[in-house]
């Protein structure tokens, strides 16, 4: 825990000392809400702009409650891009009052409503996460490169040209993971993980999900979520369950109890990563390397 808050600090001292930089070299400053949003708009601008994450990696968005430290970055940044359909949970509020002064981004604001997978009929039970469908996510930064162009028309060539060869590796890497999830279809295994986040993943790769918790990390499995939830594994033969790097084990490791209670031994595997990057210059420290670390977390996992 020590260890924890001691990188905490240091990555929030350098993302300030960063912020100073920018200013002193003349670099106008784009602050994104989460280390995902971070990458993929540092991929669409380049060198144009000093791209700062609001939320450190291995923080957990749905919990996020903005500090004074953050407040003051949102309203000294010339452009704030954030997720949307309520991925920031509780900073939700403060985009809304910014979008009266600052110039915002909502990079999912232009998926159609028939492509979001939903819990309920409440705007909030809207699954924010898109990113774990490749080409969902090449759409939402289709779209944040158009506004990027909007607010900075001057590097319209530069945008494009970025644009063209970030999305070339995202459809690369859609491809990538359709090949692979056939071998996953075929020995019937399924996803199974701590909360409910790879909804989209499932859809869009034809592999069975399933989640002890809903949608946001805030919701708590109740007795009956984990008894069904263990009887599907029994029932299916399922060899392992997955961690995640932003939420406690503690729910999924009462899955592995449950089920070796029930005779059925599971491996716990993961940590797989969800609503953040890796840290800085590790290979799960990009979108497309998480990604692919993720893939070969499952398969490796799930596959004889």
């Amino acid at each position: 825990m020590i260890r924890f808050y001691s990188i905490l600090i240091c990555v929030l001292l350098l993302s300030s000392c960063k912020f100073r930089e920018s200013e002193e070299n003349g670099l106008p400053v784009i602050v994104t809400t989460t280390s995902i949003l971070a990458d993929g708009i540092k991929n669409l601008v380049g060198k144009n702009a000093q791209v700062i994450a609001l939320m450190p990696a291995g923080v957990d968005p749905h919990l996020y409650k903005a500090s004074v430290r953050d407040l003051d970055l949102l309203q000294d940044a010339d452009l704030v891009i954030y997720h949307g359909l309520y991925l920031e949970g509780k900073m939700t509020e403060i985009f809304e009052k910014l979008a009266f002064s600052k110039n915002l981004i909502n990079v999912s604001e232009k998926v159609p409503d028939e492509l979001l997978i939903r819990s309920g009929p409440e705007a909030h039970s809207v699954d924010p996460h898109i990113w774990f469908d490749v080409s969902l996510w090449k759409m939402a930064m289709q779209f944040a490169s158009e506004e990027i162009i909007v607010w900075k028309p001057e590097w319209k060539s530069t945008i494009e040209s970025n644009s063209k060869q970030y999305f070339q590796e995202l459809d690369q890497l859609h491809q990538e993971v359709i090949d692979k999830a056939q071998l996953l279809n075929q020995s019937q295994q399924a996803l199974i993980t701590a909360h409910d986040a790879f909804a989209y993943f499932g859809k869009a790769y034809s592999i069975e999900v399933k989640g002890l918790q809903g949608l946001s990390t805030l919701s708590e499995p109740g007795l009956r979520d984990l008894t069904g939830l263990v009887q599907f594994i029994v029932d299916r033969n399922i060899k392992a369950v997955f961690a995640e790097q932003t939420i406690s084990p503690k729910a999924i490791k009462a899955v592995v109890a449950g089920c070796e209670n029930a005779g059925h031994p599971i491996q716990l595997a993961g940590p797989l990563y969800t609503d953040s990057l890796d840290g800085p210059e590790t290979p799960a420290g990009t979108y497309i390397g998480m990604f692919r670390s993720n893939i070969e977390t499952i398969f490796k996992s799930l596959l004889p």
